[in-house]
Formats: C-alpha cells, sequence, structure tokens
C-alpha cells in the first residue's frame, strides 16, 4: 500500500486513539460537532431517534446527555433538556407548549428577564399574558380564561422570596386544563422538587445551585417526556444548544449539590436572624423567619431548608456595599460558594418599569443577598463590621 502524503496523515491524525482496557472515572469532553457512522441503516435509525445517538453538536452532545438524565433524576421527572442559558430553557418551554390565541397565567414577581419575554415577547407572537400575585389563590383563579395553557410561577421567588402554594397552584391550572410551570432555580431539587407537587415543567438556570461556582452557563427544563420533546424541537431550531464544556463542567458541580445546599441553607438562615434584629436593617425577606407572610407554608413545603437566597432593605445601602469591598463581591448573578451581593432595582429587575418595581417591593435600597458556604463566623464578621 502506498503510504499516505503528510498532508493525509496530518489531517487524519490521532483519530485511532481510543482508550483500552479502562474506564475513565470522569466523563471526558465530547468537543466534536459532528458523530460518523458505520452505514445508511444506523445513521436512519439515529436520526429518527429509533436508537439514540448523538451525530451533530447542535443536536446535543454526549455530555448534555448525560446531564440530562442526570437532572430529570433528580427532579423525579420522565425526561430533561439541557440549553444554553436558563432563559433558552423557559424559552423553549413555553414555545413548544403556546401558539397565537393562546393565554399565559404568570406570577408578577418572576426575574425580570423572564417577565420581559412575557411581557413584551410572547405578545408579538400574538400571546397573552396576565400577570398576577401568585400567592393569592382567588386572583390566580380569576385570571384564568379559556385559552390559558400555562400558569408560569418561581418556587421561590426572586428577590423578595415569597412562597407560592405550588400545590394548590397545580390544582388550579389542572382543574383548567392548563400546565403548571415552575422555575425551581432559587431553591434547587436538594431543598424542594416541584413536579412532586404537581409541576408538569420545572425549569432551572444551571449556572446558579445546580453547577454552583460561576463557572457554566445553562439551563434545563425538566418534566413528561412528551412535553420534553416538544421543549426540545423548538430549542433545536432556535439554536439555544449548551456547550459540551458547561454541560460538563454543571456535572462536576452538581455532585456536590446536596453538602452545599445545607450549608447555603444553614448559612443564610443564620445572615437572616442577625440581620433582622439590627438597626440599619429596615426589612429582611427570608421565609425562614417566623414573620414572612408565607412562614407555615414554607415550613410544609420546604423542610431541608430554604437555600442560600434572602434580601433586605438596608439604610445607606450604596455605603454597606462600599464597606464590603474586598471582602464580600458585588456581583450581578447568584449561588456561588462565596458570598455575592447584588442590586435588583439596577440588574436583574431592571427591565421592569420603575412603577412597577416599586409597587412589587423592589426599591433602590433592596440589596440580594446571596450567601454561601463560608465559615459562618467569618461571614457574620464581615457582614456586621460593614453594618456597624
Amino acid at each position: 500500500m502506498t503510504p499516505y502524503d503528510l498532508t493525509t496523515r496530518a489531517a487524519r491524525a490521532g483519530e485511532e486513539a481510543r482508550p483500552a482496557g479502562s474506564t475513565p472515572l470522569v466523563e471526558p469532553i465530547y468537543q466534536s460537532t459532528v458523530y460518523a457512522f458505520p452505514d445508511l441503516e444506523t445513521l436512519d435509525r439515529a436520526m429518527s431517534g429509533e436508537e439514540p445517538a448523538s451525530f451533530y453538536y447542535r443536536n446535543g452532545t454526549p455530555n448534555a446527555a448525560t446531564l440530562e438524565r442526570a437532572l430529570a433524576g433528580l427532579e423525579g421527572t420522565e425526561a430533561a433538556l439541557v440549553a444554553a442559558s436558563g432563559m433558552a430553557a423557559i424559552s423553549a418551554a413555553l414555545l413548544g407548549l403556546l401558539k397565537t390565541g393562546d393565554h399565559v397565567v404568570a406570577d408578577a414577581r418572576v426575574y425580570g428577564v423572564t417577565y420581559a419575554l412575557l411581557a413584551e415577547e410572547l405578545p408579538r407572537l400574538g400571546i397573552e399574558v396576565s400577570f398576577v400575585d401568585a400567592c393569592d389563590p382567588a386572583e390566580v383563579e380569576a385570571a384564568f380564561r379559556d385559552t390559558t395553557r400555562v400558569l408560569h410561577v418561581e418556587s421561590l421567588t426572586n428577590p423578595l422570596m415569597t412562597v407560592p402554594d405550588v400545590p394548590a397552584l397545580a390544582q388550579i391550572a389542572h382543574a383548567r386544563g392548563a400546565l403548571l410551570s415552575v422555575d425551581n432555580t432559587f431553591a434547587s431539587p436538594a431543598v424542594f422538587r416541584p413536579a412532586g407537587h404537581g409541576a408538569d415543567l420545572v425549569t432551572h438556570s444551571v449556572s446558579k445551585y445546580l453547577s454552583g461556582h460561576s463557572a457554566a452557563l445553562g439551563g434545563v427544563v425538566c418534566g413528561r417526556a412528551d412535553l420534553i420533546a416538544q421543549a426540545r424541537t423548538r430549542l433545536l431550531r432556535l439554536g439555544g444548544t449548551i456547550s459540551a464544556f458547561d454541560a460538563w463542567m454543571t456535572l462536576q458541580g452538581l455532585k456536590t449539590l446536596g453538602l452545599r445546599m445545607r450549608a447555603h441553607s444553614g448559612n443564610a438562615q443564620a445572615v437572616a436572624d442577625v440581620l433582622v434584629n439590627h438597626p440599619r436593617v429596615r426589612a429582611v425577606y427570608h421565609p425562614g423567619l417566623s414573620d414572612h407572610p408565607q412562614f407555615h407554608r414554607a415550613m410544609e413545603l420546604f423542610p431541608d431548608g430554604f437555600g442560600g437566597m434572602l434580601a433586605a432593605e438596608i439604610e445607606d445601602a450604596p455605603g454597606f456595599v462600599r464597606a464590603l469591598a474586598g471582602r464580600i463581591p458585588l456581583a450581578p448573578s447568584l449561588a456561588d460558594v462565596m458570598t455575592t451581593l447584588s442590586w435588583p432595582w439596577g440588574t436583574s429587575h431592571r427591565p421592569l418599569p420603575e412603577g412597577e418595581r416599586r409597587r412589587l417591593g423592589i426599591t433602590p435600597e433592596l440589596l440580594r443577598l446571596s450567601v454561601g458556604i463560608e465559615d459562618i463566623g467569618d461571614l457574620l464578621g464581615d457582614l456586621e463590621a460593614a453594618l456597624d
């Protein structure tokens, strides 16, 4: 056989290398954008879904498939779909269900970009949206129409930590032939699993507690297999594919989810208990405080803790932030293992009109704390020093 030219050998270099005799303990990162098949029949079975297999990056990688199986298992659902971001997951979930003429009922306290999607983007497609107080079942029920297809809420709302009655909302939606969609980002399945309380779809920004280290971007929607299949079709057409590396990084963080969430929850409760008694703190929003409006519901639905989130109105909030510089960063995200501060007025809820922000209780003085897993003595020392 005539030896191949160097150009040919370079183009094909390394393709024969495969592990033999051992299995990697950690799944490799599958960066290939396309996969080869031995014959037309095998390719056809893969494309039809008869024998699922990776074939093109946009349609999903082995890393994404592994993460989907893991997250469906943790949320207790039949299937899951991972996406490039939390908003990509929510968009795919809703667009998989809705068409022109349909109607959505949504909690007015949802994340600011979700609010913008519902208030601005869906109406452009001829889909109407009514915003309600999801903690008021009568108001929710009154908003339903014959064309209502979805009720969308958050298990713990961003940033004021209200606690909708997910089981009651599921009953309301199902009695009217609609589906309940729950964004579970603030809780994670370590402390709350909405599908076990009647939710049909559960979404997350996996960039938050599921990965836990501010190092991966992605989203997921979990639910019945038929609903996930509809969402997958929309996502593939819109191109919102998670990268193999982000899926891989999320899975590495996921392995410590239970340990992290116990630390987040305990530390956040301790911080809330201290802040609520400080004279510079006007209000603290955390469901573990006995004066929280849904305290008893929260204790029933979240027996394993409430995660690491809380919000507080602090006298001279800008001064408080400056006093924490170099110790607790001001960062417009959440759920890192280190504690961070955020300013909902100017970041997460900036898309809402000013009047709506104030009506919901989101003021320029409100700060959101994502409480990390640091030593609680060190953390309280930093906060108390900044307040004093």
